[in-house]
């Protein structure tokens, strides 16, 4: 009713979808269709959901674009409310799946090899680029794009793109996180030319120009003493930093500030080189804005763990398509209901399906309703 979808969707479309956040905020979901029609309690054969995934009728970018305007809403009159900038993180994940037989009939579209940092090789599975947007207080999964190594579009050109939704003028300032990957002069330049500001990790081999001699920044780290640097406190971290302001490698104006973690010898391997296209900003700013692209990070760990974001079963590509959009939505619903985290919502979803099956019951007993009714319609029959 909060998105108004009654106005888009049929009414079996809108029950099926919340009998599946019903189940996916559903502790010991494993995300299977099964999982999905036994703990949601949906009173239709199983077939059904499998239908409503692969072969109904309805438009999930619809549902993805009233989730984009009422989280926009929100994240915006949090940040005006609390004075707070508004940040972007950009990041991709890959949801693994096992490589079939050259012989499977049926394996799931989509798929391809895709490098895993966390597993320092290449595995089978799809690939998603993610958009978050958040305040210092609340976060929100915003947008994704599938990967696909075979449609010619890079994960810069699927980030260039998921920013045009941001387009308009806002009364608090944007900054764009990412990590080394993503801080290309095309994807930097598609940010600027919104009025965005980017903050982002940057390679050390990454090209400075101090005093217009090109240099990358880990040669240049080498002729930085400890006296050169400043001691800056982020959260419980103290770091030595080193500010420069000047030219890189695709960018003519910049804040660079070469890091490292105060108990750490200021060696190449301990570097961290941080940009920042916003001159005004101090060291500590910097430093702080950049450490909520963690955000993201967390938002990938939960959705998997506790959403099943890579544990889906279905093969159809606009099935799969479909249930990273109900992913989606069951994050935004749980982070709304508990105004908090996902995990947080999670928790406050799980207990009211709780304390609502023992109410179920407790009411079915004082109707006089025999015992396998009740253990049919809780699917425990």
């Amino acid at each position: 009713m909060t998105l108004g979808l009654a106005l888009y969707f049929s009414k079996p479309v809108i029950k099926h979808l919340v009998h599946i956040v019903d189940a996916l905020t559903t502790k010991g979901f494993s995300g299977t269709l099964t999982d999905v029609h036994h703990w949601s309690f949906h009173p239709n054969h199983r077939t059904t959901l499998s239908h409503f995934f692969t072969k109904s009728p309805w438009d999930e970018e619809t549902l993805l674009r009233k989730l984009q305007q009422w989280i926009l809403h929100r994240i915006q009159r949090i940040a005006k409310q609390e004075n707070q900038p508004l940040f972007v993180s950009i990041d991709d994940t890959i949801c693994q799946k096992t490589k079939p037989s050259s012989r499977a009939a049926r394996a799931i579209q989509g798929c391809d090899w895709h490098y895993s940092h966390k597993d320092h090789q290449s595995v089978w599975g799809h690939s998603l680029v993610w958009r978050m947007v958040h305040t210092f207080s609340q976060a929100f999964p915003f947008a994704f794009r599938l990967y696909d190594k075979t449609a010619g579009r890079s994960k810069i050109d699927l980030a260039i793109e998921m920013l045009s939704s941001l387009k308009g003028k806002r009364a608090q300032p944007v900054y764009v996180l990412m990590d080394s990957w993503y801080p290309s002069q095309a994807l930097i330049e598609a940010c600027l030319k919104q009025g965005f500001h980017v903050i982002a990790m940057l390679k050390t081999n990454r090209i400075l120009y101090p005093k217009g001699i090109a240099i990358q920044a880990k040669k240049f780290a080498r002729y930085i003493e400890p006296n050169d640097t400043r001691l800056v406190t982020v959260g419980k971290e103290r770091y030595r930093v080193y500010r420069y302001e000047g030219a890189i490698h695709g960018l003519d104006d910049a804040v660079v500030l070469l890091a490292w973690k105060a108990d750490e010898p200021m060696t190449p391997d301990h570097l961290h080189v941080v940009l920042s296209t916003d001159r005004e900003l101090g060291d500590e700013e910097i430093l702080r804005y950049y450490a909520q692209r963690w955000t993201i990070e967390c938002f990938f760990r939960q959705a998997k763990d506790q959403l099943k974001l890579d544990g889906y079963r279905v093969r159809h590509i606009r099935a799969v398509k479909r249930y990273w959009a109900v992913v989606l939505l069951a994050c935004v619903y749980s982070i709304a209901e508990s105004q908090q985290d996902l995990s947080s919502g999670l928790e406050l979803l799980r207990s009211r399906k709780g304390h609502s099956v023992v109410e179920f019951i407790y009411d079915a007993a004082k109707q006089d309703i025999p015992i396998d009714v009740i253990k049919k319609q809780l699917h425990v029959a």
